[in-house]
């Protein structure tokens, strides 16, 4: 029933309500330059490492052990060619490094930092085959393994996944963290706006050389622009208060702004293969004049993706399992999106434990990856061979000395009789970088 003085209630209510909102939004003003104070000085990418190898810009990382016992098997991170590394180490409670490191895996990674104008012709076959490859020849030297573990994040993925088919000698397990791998209608607005139809990759490397980090991070966040232009905003302001949600927004932040420029050539070329022809589903993938054969990938795979990812939906990453060779295949489908796999704190409890016991599980110890070479002291003479090994000379490294060694070139002495071409084709390198090797000799 009303009564007269209903209406003086509303009134005084709507006034009440009002006064609320302005003691509120006077309480969030005063605790706004404090807030900013701590965006602007949060830490990331915290883990203790070091850094082992470099060629060009990239740095190879080591990180400290956590454990006094560690898996057998060493553990490398093969990260993005897109924004910083340090998302899957944002803070001690939020990173992945620091999870797999507490449950005793020796960890490495990649952190490919930003190419300069003069990178713009690296290819896919210069990050594959020369890049990765050396790094993982780095690691199976430093742990005196056979074969190492792969974990690939995003595009590392699909370049960590052609990898292991060019080199499953090499690769003990693979893992995949929301990799791109197939694109036949399932890879979401990225694939719809990459299509051949809609976009040429060639126009941006013609134009700019690289393909420029402010270009990609607007596309990025236009794929949800409500959200990444308002929405998340708004969050923070209803969470001012919260001294630890503003410290991790800004940390996510950073890392968002953060983001750097890709290699043109490698841009192109891996909008072209892997987008546009969907190549690597196929199984029709050449990278630099070599076949990749998915079907050689006959060792334990481990998928991880985010069930509400748009940009790598769950869709273009596990059909993959039906095409590859092995049987031995584990999916870890968790309900967040792309980010979310590495921050979000339900990932952290749910989905790194299961990552880290899966890499365990499948880490039987194998043979080293070479017997110790016998020698007379720090010269590195061969004894067996009476001249010194191939890999004293500047520029060959555990790699190419493999591949010198397995066509029966051992010594310095073996690789001055041989042709340059011969060499070059032995090595699958160019010949202007063996002629460097003879000018050592």
């Amino acid at each position: 029933m009303t009564t007269p003085s209903d209406p003086f209630t509303a009134v005084l209510d709507t006034q009440r309500a009002a006064v609320e909102t302005m003691a509120d939004a006077t309480r969030r003003g005063r605790l706004a330059p404090d807030r900013v104070v701590k965006m602007e000085t949060v830490d990331v990418g915290q883990t203790p490492s070091t850094v082992v190898y470099t060629e060009n810009k990239l740095e190879l990382l080591h990180y400290e052990s956590r454990t006094d016992e560690q898996n057998a098997v060493p553990l490398l991170v093969v990260y993005a060619l897109i924004n910083r590394p340090y998302i899957l180490d944002l803070q001690p409670d939020r990173s992945v490094v620091r999870r797999l490191l507490d449950a005793g895996h020796d960890v490495y990674l990649i952190d490919w930092n930003e190419p300069s104008r003069l990178d713009q012709h690296l290819t896919l076959s210069d990050y594959i085959d020369r890049y990765i490859d050396n790094c993982v020849e780095v690691v199976r030297d430093r742990s005196e393994r056979g074969s190492v573990n792969l974990l690939g994040y995003c595009m590392g993925g699909t370049m960590s996944a052609v990898y292991t088919a060019l080199y499953p000698e090499k690769v003990n397990a693979l893992g995949l963290m929301a990799a791109g791998l197939c694109f036949d209608g399932s890879g979401g607005v990225l694939e719809r706006w990459g299509s051949e139809q809609n976009y040429d990759p060639r126009d941006v490397v013609e134009t700019f050389g690289n393909a420029p980090a402010d270009m990609l991070d607007v596309g990025f966040a236009m794929m949800d622009p409500v959200e990444n232009y308002l929405g998340k905003y708004a969050t923070l302001y209803d969470r001012l208060d919260d001294e630890e949600f503003v410290e991790t927004f800004a940390r996510m932040e950073r890392w968002l702004g953060d983001s750097i420029d890709v290699a043109g050539e490698t841009y192109a070329e891996f909008l072209e293969t892997f987008y546009q022809e969907n190549a690597l589903y196929r199984n029709s993938l050449d990278i630099g004049g070599r076949e990749v054969d998915i079907e050689a990938i006959q060792l334990p795979l481990l998928q991880v993706v985010g069930e509400y990812d748009h940009l790598i939906p769950a869709a273009a990453s596990k059909p993959f399992n039906e095409v590859v060779g092995t049987d031995d295949v584990t999916t870890i489908e968790h309900s967040v999106g792309h980010i979310g796999l590495s921050v979000s704190s339900s990932s952290h409890e749910q989905v790194w434990p299961a990552v880290a016991d899966w890499y365990h599980r499948v880490s039987e110890p194998d043979e080293p990856a070479s017997e110790p070479r016998v020698t007379d002291g720090p010269g590195e003479t061969a004894l067996d061979t009476g001249g010194p090994d191939v890999e004293t000379v500047e520029g060959i490294g555990p790699t190419y000395a493999e591949r010198l060694r397995a066509a029966g070139i051992e010594t310095t002495a073996d690789l001055a009789g041989v042709d340059v071409s011969r060499l070059a084709e032995i090595t699958e390198t160019g010949e202007t970088r063996v002629e460097g090797w003879l000018d050592e000799l």
